[in-house]
C-alpha cells in the first residue's frame, strides 16, 4: 500500500481522539497545514507535545482539540503570549487545559530516549528548580558510580509524530535541510509518523546540514506546498512575519479566534 496520502487521509487514519501527538519544527518546517486539518476534522482531547508551543498549538488549543500540554517554551516568537493557550489555563475555555512544564533539555532528552528505546535519559538539568518537585516525568537520581545527584527524564514516545520536510523520493525517504531541531529524535520515537512534504523528487541532491528519515519509520507521507506557513521552509519560501504580528490581535478574544476558524474553514 502507498505511503504517499491525501493530507485528510493520512489524519484521519493515523491520528484519533486521544492520541499523544507531536508536531515538531524549530523556527522553520512547522506543520501549520496538518494542525489546520485536524481542526477541521474536529479530534479532540489529545495530549500535545511541542518544545515550542507557539501559533501552531494556539491554534490547536482554542480549537478545543487539546486536553494537555508538554512542553518546554511557550510563546509567539517576538511578539508576546499565547492567548487561546494563556485562555485554556486561566480560565478553562474553550476546555481546561493540564500542562506538563519542561526544560529544553529535558524534553529532548526524553524524545532520545524514546528514539532508543530506553526507558529514562539521565541529564544535569532541573536541579536548583522546582519543576522536578512540579513536573510528571522527572525524578531525581544518585549516580551509582560517583554519588552524583542527576535527573531522570521518562522516556516520550508518541503515539503519532507529524513533521514537515522539503522534499520526498519516491520510495517514501524524506529530506529536511536547515534548522531541523528535534524532528529527526521526534520522528524515531512515535509509534507512527506523518510527513508532510514540499515535493516529491526522483532523487536527493546532496546538502549540507540535511538529514533523511528513511521510509520504514514514515506512516504516510502528504504532498502540501507551503504546508509550513507561515513558519519558512529554506529554499521554498521566507518566514510570514506580518502573521505572527497578526496573530497576536486574532487569537485576543475568543470572537474574533473563533471568526477566524470560520473564515480559514476550518469550523462552519
Amino acid at each position: 500500500m502507498s505511503k504517499f496520502k491525501s493530507l485528510e487521509e493520512a489524519i484521519k487514519e493515523l491520528v484519533h481522539d486521544g492520541d499523544t501527538i507531536a508536531m515538531e519544527g524549530f523556527t522553520h518546517l512547522i506543520p501549520f497545514a496538518a494542525a489546520n486539518e485536524i481542526i477541521r476534522q474536529g479530534l479532540s482531547d489529545l495530549t500535545l507535545v511541542r518544545m515550542t508551543p507557539d501559533l501552531i498549538y494556539d491554534r490547536l488549543i482554542g480549537a478545543g482539540c487539546a486536553s494537555k500540554l508538554v512542553f518546554s517554551w511557550g510563546g509567539n516568537p517576538g511578539v508576546g503570549s499565547l492567548n487561546r493557550f494563556r485562555d485554556a489555563v486561566q480560565n478553562g475555555w474553550p476546555k481546561p487545559l493540564e500542562i506538563e512544564e519542561h526544560t529544553h533539555a529535558g524534553l529532548s532528552n526524553r524524545y532520545l530516549a524514546g528514539a532508543t528505546g530506553l526507558p529514562f535519559a539521565v541529564i544535569r538539568g532541573y536541579q536548583g528548580t522546582d519543576l522536578i518537585s512540579v513536573t510528571n516525568n522527572v525524578a531525581e537520581i544518585t549516580c551509582p558510580f560517583t554519588g552524583e545527584r542527576l535527573t531522570a527524564v521518562a522516556a516520550l514516545n508518541p503515539d503519532v509524530t507529524i513533521i514537515h520536510a522539503q522534499q520526498a523520493d519516491r520510495e517514501g525517504n524524506i529530506c529536511l535541510w536547515g534548522i531541523t531541531g528535534i524532528q529527526k529524535e521526534a520522528a524515531l520515537a512515535a509509534k507512527k509518523v506523518i510527513v508532510t512534504v514540499e515535493e516529491v523528487v526522483d532523487a536527493f541532491a546532496p546538502r549540507s546540514n540535511s538529514t533523511v528519515i528513511p521510509s520504514f519509520v514514515v506512516s504516510a507521507i502528504a504532498i502540501a506546498p507551503h504546508g509550513a506557513s507561515p513558519s519558512y521552509a529554506l529554499d521554498y519560501y521566507i518566514r510570514d512575519n506580518d502573521a505572527y504580528i497578526a496573530w497576536n490581535a486574532i487569537s485576543k478574544e475568543r470572537e474574533s479566534f473563533e471568526a477566524w476558524l470560520v473564515s480559514e474553514g476550518l469550523r462552519k
